[in-house]
């Protein structure tokens, strides 16, 4: 990781290692050529009942990194080895999340497979002064970030009451959420993001004023230039004070101060921009950055054979790969 110009906590090994299945092969593809290096983190994933194999990016905003892809780069050398590793591996499909902040990697896979525009992300920039990241905030969330100032004090999770006090939290947010049991993560999740050595996993909470009672906490994670808000969770009774918005305007002002240049909220929930999530996430910055995802199919053949196995004729999905469509339901 050392050498290349940036990257994010989704490209690092230890975030490979906690977010893969235990039958998923964690691999980073290494290409050098006249002074360019490129990186692709991969999950590679089996096809039951098959010979064959599948990659994708772990969630979040992975994708290639590289030390430096000038503008008039031809990424044709690295493609077709690319592809030869993916035949050679009996990979048949790829899908990768990229990272809004990286716009060199649609350079590097650009007439390479399908790359989509699925949204926008929302970004503090915080390179900018605390006073001018501020004005870029919507008049109600001022204000509900002032009235919380008032009525909330910020605490640092540190104990293991405090991190199991966030972790039920975050439950109660999903439970909010009505959403899958992938989201309800366990323990060891949480202790593997705290002692990863890759990045520096923070979790801020807000106690009130008046009865010490921790209402709100949110996970930030730290990686180079980028902060990303990754986790959060309100107490039912208490979502009128407004605690997470507190505690990213926390965040904000403390990875300023420290030196960190994005701020990163994410986007919508998959990705639409038209929903709740979105409208609260631009509440605090104007700024967005476009979010894009990358397939790939390598044997066209063996892809449409497994989804006809698999009984998949929805055509009209967008799922990618389709094969996989009846697992995500």
């Amino acid at each position: 990781m050392d050498s290349v110009d940036d990257y994010d906590v989704y490209h690092t090994y230890d975030y490979h290692q906690i977010a893969k299945e235990s039958s998923d092969s964690a691999v980073l593809i290494k290409y050098e050529q006249d002074g360019v290096l490129i990186g692709l983190p991969l999950l590679i994933r089996k096809i039951s009942g098959s010979a064959y194999f599948d990659a994708t990016s772990v969630y979040g905003y992975s994708g290639p990194i590289s030390n430096r892809i000038p503008l008039n780069f031809n990424p044709i050398d690295f493609q077709k080895r690319l592809r030869r590793f993916f035949i050679e591996n009996n990979i048949i499909s790829v899908f990768v999340r990229l990272h809004p902040f990286l716009p060199f990697q649609n350079i590097i896979l650009y007439g390479f497979g399908d790359l989509s525009y699925l949204g926008r992300v929302v970004n503090i920039n915080l390179t900018l002064s605390l006073e001018k990241q501020r004005r870029h905030y919507q008049r109600r969330l001022k204000t509900y970030v002032n009235k919380a100032k008032r009525l909330l004090k910020l605490k640092y999770a540190q104990t293991d009451e405090d991190h199991q006090i966030f972790k039920s939290l975050y439950y109660q947010n999903m439970d909010r959420l009505n959403a899958k049991s992938i989201y309800y993560f366990d323990d060891e999740y949480f202790k593997n993001l705290r002692s990863a050595k890759d990045f520096k996993t923070e979790i801020l909470l807000a106690a009130e004023e008046a009865s010490g009672e921790v209402i709100a906490g949110a996970m930030f994670i730290k990686t180079k230039s980028t902060v990303q808000y990754h986790l959060s969770g309100s107490s039912n009774e208490h979502l009128h004070l407004n605690g997470t918005k507190f505690l990213i305007d926390q965040m904000r002002i403390k990875a300023h101060q420290e030196g960190y240049f994005n701020f990163n909220l994410g986007g919508g929930l998959g990705a639409d921009e038209n929903n709740s999530l979105f409208k609260f996430k631009s509440s605090f910055s104007d700024e967005f950055h476009p979010f894009f995802v990358w397939k790939l199919i390598t044997r066209k053949g063996a892809y449409k054979n497994i989804c006809k196995r698999n009984n998949i004729t929805n055509t009209d999905s967008d799922f990618f790969p389709l094969y996989r469509l009846k697992e995500h339901v």
